[in-house]
């Protein structure tokens, strides 16, 4: 997340994991909203540099952390459901 420093981290991280649980319409509290938020921004920005996809400031973070974050979702109720 380039240029939004360590405040910025946290507000994307807790706003990415609330958009991801309303999408997949899932029941978590704050911590586990930042928690799920912080590991989508970690997935998300890995694939984002991957495919050379260029982000960036607190909207272009939040993007890329929510698709990451409703893809960490997806995949752990994937897993939950074997």
């Amino acid at each position: 997340m380039h240029g939004i420093g360590i405040l910025g981290v946290v507000l994307v991280g807790m706003l990415a994991g609330w958009i991801a649980k309303r999408v997949l319409n899932r029941r978590h509290g704050l911590f586990a909203n930042l928690i799920v938020g912080l590991l989508g921004a970690l997935l998300g920005g890995w694939i984002a540099d991957g495919l050379e996809i260029q982000f960036g400031g607190f909207l272009g973070s939040l993007a890329v952390s929510t698709a990451g974050a409703v893809l960490l979702l997806a995949v752990l109720s994937l897993l939950r459901r074997r």
